[in-house]
Order: C-alpha cells, then sequence, then structure tokens
C-alpha cells in the first residue's frame, strides 16, 4: 500500500541541535533558591544524614560555602535555623531577640554578599518546645494568638536584613498581619513569599531531622493542607493574593504538579514550588543504589516542576544543576 506519511513529528526530533530549538521548557540557576541549614557555633559543617550532600553551617563555614554558591550563579538562598533544645520555648521568643544567632547571621550574609537575594523563613516550629507551627495551649493550636509571634518575627528579619520572607506556618490572615507589621516599621520593600498552598505532606521527614523541629505531639493537620484537596488551594491562594503576598507557592512539588498547574492559570504573581526533602532524598537514594541516573532525574524533576508553571523552585538540587551547568 502506498501510504504518505504527512505529518512526522520525529522530524523535529531528529538531531541534539533541532531537539534544543523547539524545546518548550527550560531550567535555569535563575529560576533557582537555595534551602540553606544554620547552626550556632564555630567550625561546623555537618552533613545531614538522610540528605546527602546537603549540610548544617555555623556562620564561618557558611560564608565560605556562600563564596562558592555565588561564584556559580546562585542568586536566592533560604536560610533555616537549627536552635539547640535550651533555646526553645512556648511563645519562640529566640525568633526576634536581638543578638540571637540567627539573626546576627542574615546580618553577616547581608554584609559579605549584598548583591544576594536573602529569604528566610517565618514559622514558630524551629524556635518552639512544642514544635508545631504556632502557639499550642490545651493541645490547640491558635491561629489569631500566633500572629501577633510571627509579626515579631517578619520585622526581625526584616531588620536583620532579609529581602524576602517566607511565611510557611499556615495560620488565617498571617500574610495581612505581616505586611502590615512591615509597613508599619517602614519595610515597604520586604517581600512576602507564602507558602499559600502548603499540604501536610508525607515528604518533609529529612528536613524536619536537618532542624530538629518535628512537632512534639500529634501532627500539623489542622492547619497544613489535605493533601485530597485542589478547589481548597485556590482559596489559600486567593486569601494570600488578597492580603498582599508578592509570590505564591506550592509545597511539596512533584506530587502536587496540578496544583502548580491550577495556581499558574489563575493568579498573576509568579508561582514558586518547594521541591523538598523527602523529593530530593528519594531520588538521591535511588542513585546511590545505581538504581537511576541521578543527574537525569535531577534534571527531569526540575524541568516538570517549570513545565507545570512554577517560575521559581526551591530545592536541595539547586548547587548540584549550578555545577553542572558551569
Amino acid at each position: 500500500m502506498n501510504y504518505s506519511i504527512i505529518r512526522r513529528p520525529r522530524r523535529n526530533r531528529q538531531s541534539e541541535a533541532i531537539r534544543a530549538l523547539v524545546q518548550e521548557t527550560t531550567v535555569s540557576v535563575n529560576d533557582l533558591i537555595y534551602p540553606m541549614f544554620l547552626l550556632d557555633g564555630q567550625g561546623i559543617k555537618s552533613e545531614v544524614k538522610s540528605m546527602p550532600g546537603i549540610y548544617r553551617y555555623s556562620l564561618d563555614t557558611l560564608l565560605e560555602e556562600l563564596k562558592e554558591v555565588t561564584d556559580l550563579g546562585i542568586k536566592c538562598i533560604d536560610l533555616f535555623p537549627n536552635y539547640a533544645e535550651d533555646k526553645k520555648d512556648k511563645y519562640a521568643t529566640e525568633s526576634y531577640r536581638e543578638g540571637t544567632f540567627y539573626l546576627d547571621a542574615l546580618k553577616a550574609v547581608k554584609d559579605h554578599f549584598p548583591e544576594l537575594a536573602l529569604m528566610t523563613d517565618i514559622a514558630m516550629d524551629p524556635y518552639s518546645s512544642d514544635g508545631h507551627d504556632g502557639l499550642v495551649e490545651n493541645g490547640k493550636i491558635l491561629n489569631d494568638e500566633t500572629l501577633e509571634i510571627l509579626g515579631k518575627m517578619a520585622v526581625a528579619q526584616a531588620r536583620a536584613g532579609a529581602d524576602i520572607l517566607g511565611p510557611s506556618d499556615m495560620m488565617d490572615g498571617r500574610v495581612g498581619y505581616i505586611r502590615q507589621a512591615l509597613d508599619a516599621e517602614g519595610f515597604t520593600n520586604v517581600s512576602i513569599m507564602s507558602y499559600s498552598v502548603k499540604f501536610a505532606s508525607a515528604f518533609y521527614g529529612p528536613f524536619r531531622d536537618a532542624l530538629d523541629s518535628a512537632p512534639r505531639f500529634g501532627d500539623k493537620k489542622t492547619y497544613q493542607m489535605n493533601p485530597a484537596n485542589v478547589r481548597e488551594a485556590l482559596i489559600e491562594a486567593a486569601l494570600d493574593y488578597e492580603e498582599g503576598a508578592d509570590f505564591l507557592m506550592v509545597k511539596p512539588a512533584l506530587a502536587y504538579l496540578d496544583v502548580i498547574k491550577t495556581l499558574d492559570q489563575n493568579f498573576d504573581l509568579p508561582i514558586a514550588a518547594y521541591n523538598v526533602s523527602g523529593e530530593y532524598a528519594m531520588l538521591k537514594a535511588a542513585a546511590q543504589n545505581g538504581w537511576l541516573d541521578g543527574d537525569r532525574a535531577m534534571l527531569e524533576t526540575l524541568l516538570s516542576i517549570r513545565r507545570a508553571g512554577a517560575k521559581i523552585i526551591l530545592t536541595y538540587f539547586a548547587k548540584e544543576f549550578a555545577l553542572l551547568q558551569a
């Protein structure tokens, strides 16, 4: 039979040069934020066992690492503190105390790397003796009473030099409260990247190991979202948009690509996605066992998050990706 095939999609895949011409989605170092972990002390570089290649740094070793990170073209980091138990209390007072090591570190990072965009985390759990993101009373997480603490934390971090604040607590109304607190203190140019759609996920385990910040009782399901829901994500994102968020984030990323796409289709703000610790650890474990090609799996993962609609990706792969591109 004489049959002429008119449309041959494979023609656009026949060489690397042509494949590059028609590639619809790309990932650049400019799209990435590198989450990093900070410890009190000196001379510390301690690997997180469940996150191969990721370390907790004291300030001196962090500043050394940031020389390499910035030389690779990474333009933004998200710095998380690991506090000793004796520094934690019910009201997370260490989070805004002048002279605490985290706030001093933020100042030092901005002094040494003024062009680096510095993102911080707004939530009580790293500083709370209860390990929850909000204030606990009689086993309940109090919403409105938590907002005052988050506001103090936000202003303290802005004063220390933070460029972008990341409220990750999932309390109702916190974006508006933080925005008003910042503006009242003159920090109108400090941005808010809201963890608008943060699910109660199984993929956070290695992160909690890194910060020793797991809840001391119960779980976080009364404030983090049910993984089954996407319409609820639109409600959460719309509220944060109305309250003044500058970016809207989805966390985690890989199991929620549909949610990322939904937000991208419904909001004009930049959409961020957090490629979380459990997602990182899974690929690393598989690569170390020879079950998959780690570099290819990393690139495919980041591409999928961008393709879904994320303009910005927070990822522990940021340095590794930048090294591959160098």
